[in-house]
């Protein structure tokens, strides 16, 4: 399975090749089940469309659908066109571990460190920069803000503090409210 393929419209929106080819790479090497589980497990934390198979793709276009549409404005955007793909690459990322590798029943509490780790790790097969990758990670760790703490009360991830990191939160939070309706065709691709 081309796993990259499902993600073919939101890869386009990155235009360094180098970044879209590691891109693709990194998606191939994600975990099956992320392509198959709904965005959480009990549904509570998330819309409709992203409940159900394919619940937690659907919740990953979202957050990269909202990011692209602030990127393209003016009035909002203040990035480089590298950093908007890594802020792109970096959503497309954030979740793709998010059971845990292998996979577990639940969501984990550290999934934003297990996928700062499988970018780390497979590093070598991409064509990413040390400093890229660092973005990246950086962005994908506090991709939860204020939700940092694990069942016990522990802070466990870090609270977003660079301008990255900031958005890419502020995408995935988007996201995930339920007064935000997001409507997708029978491929999982949104419509309009």
């Amino acid at each position: 399975m081309n796993k990259s393929a499902v993600f073919k419209i939101e890869l386009s929106y990155i235009k360094n090749s180098r970044i879209k080819e590691s891109g693709e790479t990194l998606i191939n090497l994600l975990p099956d089940y992320f392509f198959l589980v709904p965005a959480s497990s009990g549904g509570k934390y998330h819309p409709s469309f992203a409940a159900g198979d394919g619940g937690l793709v659907r919740h990953t276009k979202a957050a990269v659908r909202i990011a692209h549409e602030l990127l393209e404005n003016h009035s909002v955007n203040n990035y480089s066109d590298d950093e908007k793909d890594l802020i792109i690459l970096s959503l497309l990322l954030h979740d793709g571990i998010k059971c845990g590798n292998p996979k577990e029943k639940y969501t984990r509490v550290d999934h934003p460190l297990l996928a700062s780790r499988f970018v780390k790790d497979n590093k070598n097969k991409t064509k990413l920069t040390d400093d890229e990758v660092k973005y990246i990670c950086e962005s994908i760790e506090s991709h939860m803000g204020e939700w940092n703490k694990d069942y016990e009360g522990n802070e466990v991830l870090p609270i977003p503090k660079s301008k990255n990191s900031r958005f890419v939160h502020m995408c995935d939070f988007l996201s995930s409210k339920k007064f935000i309706n997001i409507e997708f065709d029978k491929d999982n691709n949104i419509i309009g």
